[in-house]
């Protein structure tokens, strides 16, 4: 008796199905195509474990949708076709969560092997250094090791990041292992204050303070007898005012003048309210930062800053602002500086965010120190990771060569990785004997 042509074709798709089924479950620094020289740049033994593990969850869900396809397909009472169609879909479904994920790691760990992977090994150790700040200001905060952050390239314009523990749309709400902070190709350069913004970002998620800062702030302004759209429009701000006053207390005044630098941009941009959005109108943005370069006792870079600020955006020019919004701002900055930065959290011990990150006038004058080394091109090896972007922004203002800088940092960091060691950096920015100084003339160590 012939077989229905129709299950023939259904056998067939199945067996296609069960042969690709199960490829996608093998992640290692080979099966990206890293080579030895590869592995100083890597991302360290723990992140490939953590992706292996997400893959081997989803190869699991896998086996268990293939025996039931299985089962349905040699059951004694004949399947019917949409019995067999769903039971396949299924399958399809855990395979298309396999690709997502594998393609998204792949992608990501690859980078590692390019003339990016320097770049992106110099980005982690700066990440890991701003986590380390928050473990030395707050010891036992973090129970156990942290997966640190992760950099990557993409096209987009600006930096971003995806949190660890997140529910990702490109993985089909598949949970992100570890952090993700995006960098684009041109912003390369480990000298951008936005990417300790995107650090501070995976820093309030991992402390676990969003909320309570939200419904401070909230109170805050409630009590100061602000109009309610005011204190709407702050609380729905309040994680990207977060980043910003934890990336000046990770980065120092370099990091707000750097902030201002990517915030510049034509007025109809930077006076323009966008309701619903989660990041503060231009214009106030960057009166909130010079806030709190006064409040850290930074005064005279704080008006500065301001300074330039209102010189380029002046509101009596024309704005797209509310007018409540404008009106308040001379009290709601500093009410929510002050909140958010110097009030204490349960979350953090009862302590103020100032306090579990410190930035002195002492850190400025390191970070100071150090660009004078790098502008003349020898190691800052006197500043930890998280201010060399600082030390950078000073350097270039004194007239360092943008390349040489770039190669000079993105060495050092990428080499020490998450252990800034002095005499370490100095012993191999040292010139050969014999020789002149080379940024590629030796291996370097393995970036964890």
């Amino acid at each position: 008796m012939a077989v229905p042509s129709s299950e023939r074709f259904l056998e067939l798709k199945r067996r296609a199905l069960v042969a690709r089924a199960r490829r996608l479950v093998r992640l290692t620094p080979e099966a990206v195509g890293l080579r030895p020289r590869d592995l100083r740049y890597a991302p360290s033994p723990a992140h490939f474990t953590a992706a292996q593990a997400r893959l081997a969850a989803i190869d699991r869900a896998i086996r268990r949708r293939l025996d039931r396809l299985d089962r349905t397909a040699r059951s004694p009472d004949p399947p019917s076709t949409e019995d067999l169609l769903l039971a396949m879909a299924m399958v399809e479904r855990e395979v298309d969560r396999a690709r997502r994920a594998f393609g998204m790691f792949f992608e990501i760990f690859a980078q590692r092997g390019t003339a990016f992977g320097p770049a992106l090994a110099a980005h982690d150790a700066i990440a890991a250094d701003c986590y380390r700040a928050v473990r030395e200001g707050l010891p036992g905060v973090f129970e156990g090791p942290v997966l640190k952050p992760l950099t990557y390239l993409e096209h987009g314009y600006s930096p971003a990041t995806m949190r660890r523990g997140v529910s990702l749309a490109r993985l089909l709400g598949e949970p992100n292992p570890f952090p993700l902070i995006r960098i684009p190709y041109d912003r390369d350069q480990p000298w951008q204050a936005v990417f300790l913004h995107e650090v501070a970002h995976n820093l309030m998620a991992d402390l676990g303070i969003w909320h309570e800062t939200r419904e401070a702030v909230i109170v805050r302004l409630h009590e100061a007898r602000l109009p309610l759209r005011v204190v709407a429009i702050y609380g729905r701000w309040h994680k990207e005012i977060f980043a910003d006053l934890a990336a000046l207390l990770l980065g120092g005044p370099a990091a707000a003048y750097g902030m201002a630098e990517f915030l510049a941009h034509p007025a109809d941009r930077v006076m323009t309210y966008r309701p619903g959005g989660p990041h503060p109108v231009g214009y106030l943005r960057i009166l909130l930062l010079a806030e709190m370069l006064r409040r850290m006792r930074f005064s005279r870079e704080a008006e500065d800053l301001a300074g330039i600020w209102r010189t380029l955006y002046d509101p009596r020019r024309g704005h797209r602002i509310p007018t409540e919004l404008l009106a308040t701002s001379g009290r709601a900055i500093p009410a929510v500086v002050d909140e958010i930065a110097f009030q204490p959290r349960r979350n953090l011990a009862q302590r103020a965010l100032a306090s579990v990150i410190r930035f002195t006038a002492d850190h400025q004058r390191a970070i100071r120190r150090a660009a004078f080394d790098l502008a003349a091109g020898l190691p800052a090896t006197n500043v930890p990771p998280r201010h060399v972007p600082a030390a950078c922004r000073y350097a270039l203002n004194a007239g360092a060569d943008s390349r040489r800088l770039g190669l000079l940092v993105t060495e050092l960091l990428a080499r020490g990785g998450t252990g800034w060691s002095g005499e370490r950096l100095v012993a191999a920015a040292r010139p050969p004997p014999g020789g002149t100084p080379s940024l590629r003339s030796e291996p370097l160590a393995l970036a964890a």
